[in-house]
């Protein structure tokens, strides 16, 4: 190992490492806390993007999955993995089998206008799926896909780690909270989901597509994201 040298004012310095058997060197430098939070960053993300990686060809490798032999591709996710925020929709549909991306049709057009209303830019969140493919005819998920893919949902969240969680629709609401009532009497009320130790704020409200179909409850995800734009607020986000 090759030292630096050391100035006079550092020689008592010197004495009482080498009485305790260490070999350090001083530096007069000041140490760049700045970089050591990015390198801990960057670790950070490239565990992250791995620990992803890992789950869609977990998903991918699934067997006798009636969604999956109806779909072209699996549909993981999109957007910012280090957003904490976290948005999970029910399943992708025709255009999102065919780009791989999530929310990449007209619902994702109205749900990136609904982010815009509380100055959120749609790429700045992270977006999946409780189911990763295509229902057959676009129809809603049963019971035990819904369980089945639970699973890897609850990992998907674990790896993401967002501070807030928004779930879009019914399905979303069943997999991660097991509610299965109406979601007009669950949603716009914030809840505490606890995974793998962790809790996770929760809002559950209407989905995109459910909106573009039933316009006249806009007023009441308007609503729901108000008290979203609060919670971000509160906790002192940067989205």
């Amino acid at each position: 190992m090759i030292k630096k040298p050391i100035n006079q004012n550092d020689s008592y310095k010197l004495e009482l490492l080498n009485s305790i058997g260490y070999d350090y060197v001083f530096d007069n430098n000041p140490i760049n806390h700045l970089k050591d939070k990015t390198i801990q960053s960057n670790t950070s993300k490239k565990d992250k993007t791995k620990k992803l990686e890992n789950l869609k060809n977990e998903i991918n490798s699934i067997e006798d999955c009636k969604l999956k032999k109806n779909s072209q591709q699996i549909v993981f996710a999109d957007g910012n993995i280090n957003s904490p925020l976290m948005i999970i929709g029910e399943a992708p549909g025709k255009k999102e089998n065919q780009s791989g991306k999530a929310f990449n049709d007209v619902d994702g057009e109205l749900l990136k206008k609904m982010l815009l209303a509380i100055n959120i830019k749609k790429n700045n969140v992270y977006l999946t799926y409780v189911v990763n493919y295509r229902p057959p005819d676009d129809r809603k998920p049963n019971t035990d896909e819904i369980k089945r893919y639970s699973i890897f949902l609850q990992k998907h969240v674990s790896i993401i780690n967002p501070k807030i969680i928004i779930l879009m629709g019914s399905t979303a609401m069943e997999a991660l909270t097991g509610l299965n009532s109406k979601i007009s009497t669950e949603r716009g009320k914030w809840r505490e989901v606890i995974i793998k130790n962790t809790n996770y704020n929760v809002m559950i409200t209407f989905n995109p597509s459910y909106l573009l179909r039933f316009p006249e409850n806009k007023k009441y995800s308007w609503e729901d994201l108000k008290k979203i734009k609060q919670k971000i607020m509160d906790l002192n986000l940067s989205i």
